[in-house]
């Protein structure tokens, strides 16, 4: 069992609109602490759009995001130093290297010294970039340069991850990767809330939240709601749900 420690959101009636598309339609989610919770769905979901709202990166236009640190409630604010945050289009430097990188992202945290080291190095063994120290972001692959983004997340030693699509275009080896990390984090009681189009990547999930045209459409185990609907997979779930509209 996960302690009740560590940072837990609750959102009820969440509402997001542009112009006429409803992007959130008044969607409520419980994300607990210590559990890599995925937010799946197709492309236009809105899961995006969820995770900016959360960043107060955009303004909501109805329902609660509250946040808890150790069962108290907090701000926003509050929250904002314990968190890390990595968009799908990640902005890296494409002439800094990876150390510069790290040595750029501890400066803006105001690491001390010893801890970007321990840290750095805990990080570059995880990521088995420690090879690569002098290479700059522009020429590194796909997989290698959105590990290089997470690093930088992780480098503040966050309590709760948002990460918009961090698998997206990335090779099978280092997605597997990715979840090998993402899974040591939850383990330390980490918040992990990710999204993905993925629909293989729902069932790594501790837990998962399926979203379509700005609703959620389930939430919880995946095996449990797989079975809910006696389907195999999250495509099939996906699908039947389409032919039972049409």
């Amino acid at each position: 069992m996960h302690s009740n420690s560590g940072v837990s959101v609750q959102i009820q009636g969440l509402k997001k609109y542009f112009g006429k598309i409803k992007a959130l339609d008044g969607i409520s989610i419980d994300f607990t602490p210590g559990i890599l919770h995925g937010v799946i769905g197709p492309a236009g979901a809105g899961k995006t759009t969820l995770l900016r709202v959360m960043l107060s990166l955009f303004e909501k236009d109805g329902g609660h995001i509250q946040y808890n640190i150790d069962g108290d409630a907090v701000s926003v604010e509050a929250v904002m130093q314990h968190l890390a945050y990595m968009p799908e289009k990640q902005s890296l430097y494409a002439d800094l290297s990876i150390k510069e990188h790290l040595q750029f992202f501890a400066s803006m945290y105001g690491l001390d010294h010893q801890t970007y080291v321990d840290r750095s190095r805990d990080l570059l063994e995880m990521t088995r970039l420690g090879k690569f120290l002098d290479r700059p972001a522009g020429k590194l692959s796909g997989g290698m340069y959105k590990k290089l983004g997470l690093m930088c997340a992780l480098l503040r030693s966050p309590t709760i991850m948002l990460l918009d699509e961090p698998t997206n275009g990335v090779d099978p080896i280092s997605r597997r990767e990715f979840w090998d990390i993402l899974n040591d984090f939850t383990k330390k009681n980490v918040t992990v809330i990710m999204t993905t189009a993925y629909m293989d990547e729902a069932e790594r999930c501790e837990c998962v939240h399926l979203m379509e045209s700005g609703d959620v459409i389930g939430s919880g185990e995946p095996r449990s709601l797989l079975a809910s609907e006696s389907v195999g997979t999250f495509d099939e779930f996906f699908i039947k749900r389409d032919k039972g509209r049409g």
